[in-house]
């Protein structure tokens, strides 16, 4: 029967959810967003329906994101959200799911413990907790348990998680809250600033991914929004370009690349000639803003690569950890992150 003891894979991001499931691959991609209604404390929906309600809401519903900056920021709507998801995934299992779940480097042990705990209520029989940048670098494809040393700069909506990876751990590492999200925060500053007009977060994210750029682009690109008038309060329209959204994004690239230079300065010589050769590798949604493969490349001096399937690679790398049980305890997940 489907569902009978799944291993299932969770990239729990602070925009997007990732489900990967053993033999099946990417099953579920849907944005971490719950509609709940006030009055009664039911969830009204989830993901994608829930998404479009975002800003459009009655007063007695409120469209939430339960994840902020990679972690849970809401437990009991995180716990009912993962609960729907593996629902829709397994639909009625007869044994429970034994899940990985991927979390930020340098989370702490209570957010873990917060993550574990929701999964577990949710309904998992086992859980796993892999970093974001290992589980991503498996996803790419690098052989993480070579004696070599591979770079990954994985920046997802809430976190940018940079690590230096050698012997199938991260020899130095970090995570900012900079990231697809701040990206949004930085458009709408600066439409604010520059035209008067306030404009929403899904379209600060439409900006981003259309004309959205942090380095300068071949061809000037622009693009016709909505918004409200800071003085009149109307409704009006308002054409962007891509020049507009190369200043307003100069601050939160330069954040990353800062958070770059600092993982390569705490990283070892001989793991330093690695990167030097092997160039830097990026994944997440995040990364895909025009530029920023370039930027980093440009500041740094060492070749930059975007991993392809850059969105999928932290699920598709929970799912091959968990699919090869040599490659669990390569990774020693089992006796360095504790299972409740």
């Amino acid at each position: 029967m489907f569902g009978f003891g799944q291993s299932i894979g969770i990239d729990l991001g602070t925009a997007t959810v990732l489900v990967h499931v053993k033999g099946k691959g990417i099953v579920l991609r849907e944005p971490s967003v719950v509609a709940i209604d006030r009055n009664t404390g039911e969830v009204v929906s989830v993901g994608e329906e829930a998404r479009r309600m975002l800003g459009r809401t009655p007063g007695n519903i409120v469209a939430i994101r339960p994840l902020k900056d990679g972690v849970i920021s809401d437990y009991s709507v995180t716990e009912k959200m993962l609960k729907y998801f593996i629902r829709k995934v397994c639909g009625k299992f007869v044994m429970a799911p034994t899940i990985m779940v991927c979390v930020p480097s340098g989370v702490t042990e209570v957010e873990k413990k917060a993550v574990v705990d929701a999964a577990t209520q949710a309904g998992a029989r086992k859980v796993y907790l892999i970093e974001e940048p290992i589980a991503a670098a498996i996803g790419a494809g690098l052989d993480i348990n070579k004696a070599c040393g591979s770079m990954v700069v994985d920046m997802g909506g809430g976190t940018t998680d940079i690590a230096v990876i050698s012997l199938g751990g991260a020899v130095a590492s970090t995570s900012i809250k900079v990231a697809g999200n701040k990206f949004d925060e930085y458009i709408i500053k600066y439409i604010k600033k520059k035209y008067n007009v306030i404009i929403g977060e899904r379209t600060a994210e439409d900006l981003k991914i259309n004309i959205g750029c942090v380095y300068p682009r071949m061809q000037r690109l622009e693009m016709e929004v909505r918004g409200r008038h800071l003085k009149t309060g109307l409704p009006v329209n308002l054409t962007v370009n891509s020049d507009d959204i190369l200043e307003a994004l100069q601050e939160p690239a330069y954040q990353v690349i800062e958070a770059v230079f600092s993982v390569l300065e705490r990283t070892p010589p001989e793991l330093s000639a690695d990167i030097s050769d092997r160039g830097i590798y990026m994944t997440g949604g995040g990364c895909l803003v025009y530029g920023l493969d370039k930027l980093i490349q440009e500041k740094t001096g060492i070749n930059v690569m975007i991993a392809e399937e850059s969105v999928s690679c932290v699920a598709l790398g929970t799912g091959k950890a968990l699919e090869n049980e040599e490659m669990l305890q390569q990774l020693d997940v089992r006796r360095r992150v504790p299972q409740y």
